[in-house]
């Protein structure tokens, strides 16, 4: 079926020091990262907490809670597995669990695909299974369901094509009835404010019709997206970002009838905060039905968009998000507050991280630059090591934000060091391995080899700015990420001290998404090689 447009519109922990109890690695672990050496920590252990949440670019953030639990999705664009699934018991507290997808369904996100992928997702529960309805603008809404997160989720199902549909969320009605609430992307369709309500199959099959636009206001809210579709004692409720990504403020609508007309008002912004566009993400409410909380997110550029907690409380059949520190009834938001539901809640943890390669699987934290293959890695041909094997960078540039074998993970925090231990087997100074950082620019600490030759090689946006001969064998190196995404680089050869190499890079955001870390083994060239890397272990600490 077609949708209507209108007219017009066409010092790092040791080996022992960073492993669980369980003689597991902590970041293979269900249960997060130790404490101890994290770069960030929310949970102050005092009952209450600090924003962000998760200093991490869980972009689009939405959550569904299911008894005592909250489930976390987030948009994870051209990286894969996509849609990451986060768990928590009282919303400060996160874990990863699983990813949602695989791969992204359609065949050229073989390539990188800069600023595609899977948009912003929303994840609900309903007739005893969890759903998943996420966008790719340039194909189309998708839906994905399981009955447990945890574990595998069906096959994403087309609900309906289209260029430029985009931040699907469903609802379904008292009656039995179902709705798709859904925006529009500029950049494919030239909307970029409209909110567009369509009947849908109870088993999200198909779209019914072409429904109605329920809001417009291009005066008032300009860049409205991202909607969450809510009913509460009689009131259909959309809830949605205006204004943009960096400066907007969210807007609660609400009406008697599902098709509208919609009441608008703005119900979180800025105010005197440094929390810029505090917008786009989930109204949930506690286990007992007493609290309301509000997750969202904040762009930080090369940090992404970080996810923050605010409380949240109804005055007149409003919500009201965040402390309305005016008396205007518009909510700021909070640098801190007592954690939700008065509880203890668990021991703290962290999203898992640093990873020693124990595991016959990656860690959860790992995501592949584009739809991964696996050629090219191995857990089991050195055992404790992980094995990269060399692909090709893609002709003709040989760009390394291009490439999809890149294995990268996102910032932790605003200050934080990466550490890996990497010995190169190969016979051609075209082969690099090491570690990345990749966003609109990007930067490599590598080892390369040829015959008694080995180096280390720090590159700027493809171009040798440092070098240094080392001897053959295992070298270790490190990043340190200081504020504003200022990157350091050093390497330490086996028996010998830490060297500094190179000048600062200041790393940059990607195309929607946050700059990310990682390591890689690469060649220059396309003649097939054997060549790879082992990697001991990768470890995101605090910073000095």
């Amino acid at each position: 079926m077609s949708i209507i447009v209108p007219p017009g519109h066409s010092h790092l922990p040791s080996r022992r020091e960073s492993r669980r109890d369980d003689g597991r690695a902590s970041g293979t672990s269900d249960a997060g990262d130790a404490i101890g050496g994290y770069p960030w920590t929310p949970d102050r252990g005092d009952g209450t907490y600090r924003n962000p949440i998760l200093f991490a670019d869980y972009s689009d953030p939405d959550v569904v809670r299911v008894g005592d639990d909250f489930f976390l999705t987030a948009s994870s664009f051209n990286c894969t597995p996509g849609l990451p699934i986060l768990h928590s018991r009282d919303l400060v507290n996160w874990k990863i669990v699983n990813h949602a997808i695989r791969q992204v369904p359609d065949a050229r996100y073989e390539r990188v695909q800069h600023g595609c992928g899977v948009w912003a997702p929303s994840i609900r529960h309903h007739d005893g299974r969890f759903w998943i309805f996420f966008p790719t603008p340039d194909e189309g809404i998708y839906v994905t369901t399981a009955d447990d997160p945890r574990e595998r989720w069906s096959e994403p199902r087309m609900v309906v094509a289209g260029n430029g549909l985009i931040d699907p969320c469903p609802l379904w009605d008292d009656d039995g009835k179902a709705y798709l609430v859904f925006a529009y992307a500029h950049s494919r369709s030239g909307l970029k404010h409209q909110l567009r309500v369509c009947p849908m199959a109870s088993d999200a099959s198909r779209l019914l019709g072409d429904g109605q636009v329920v809001f417009r206001d291009e005066a008032r809210h300009p860049t409205m997206e991202g909607p969450k579709f809510h009913k509460r004692d009689g009131w259909y409720y959309i809830l949605a970002p205006a204004g943009g990504v960096a400066t907007g403020w969210q807007v609660a609508l609400r009406s008697r009838q599902v098709y509208g007309p919609y009441e608008p008002r703005i119900v979180l912004e800025r105010g005197a905060t440094s929390v810029n566009g505090p917008h786009q993400g989930a109204l949930i409410d506690s286990p007992d039905g007493r609290e309301w909380w509000f997750v969202h997110f904040q762009e930080m550029l090369p940090y992404g968009r970080i996810v923050h907690l605010q409380p949240a409380t109804w005055r007149d059949g409003w919500p009201m998000i965040g402390i309305d520190q005016d008396g205007n009834g518009i909510g700021e938001p909070v640098a801190q507050h007592r954690k939700p539901m008065n509880s203890a809640g668990p021991p703290p943890c962290v999203p898992q991280s640093s990873d020693e390669f124990d595991s016959p699987q990656l860690g959860l934290q790992w995501q592949w630059h584009a739809n991964h293959k696996p050629a090219w890695y191995s857990l089991d041909a050195r055992p404790g090591w992980l094995r990269l094997n060399a692909q090709p960078l893609p002709a003709p540039d040989r760009s390394l934000p291009e490439y999809p074998a890149l294995l990268l993970q996102k910032f932790p925090a605003m200050r934080f060091a990466t550490e890996t231990r990497v010995e190169l087997h190969a016979d051609s100074l075209a082969v690099r391995a090491g570690l990345a950082v990749v966003g609109l620019s990007c930067a490599s600490l590598s080892t390369r080899r040829e015959g008694q030759l080995q180096q280390v090689v720090l590159q700027i946006n493809g171009e040798n700015v440092a070098a240094a001969d080392v001897s053959l064998g295992a070298v270790t190196l490190r990043i340190h990420v200081s504020d504003g995404g200022a990157c350091r680089f050093e390497f330490t050869e086996t028996g010998s001290v830490a060297q500094a190499i190179g000048d600062t890079f200041k790393a940059t955001e990607g195309k929607w998404i946050g700059a990310k870390i990682g390591v890689f083994c690469a060649s220059d060239s396309d003649v097939a090689t054997d060549a790879h890397a082992d990697f001991d272990y990768v470890r995101l600490s605090r910073a000095d």
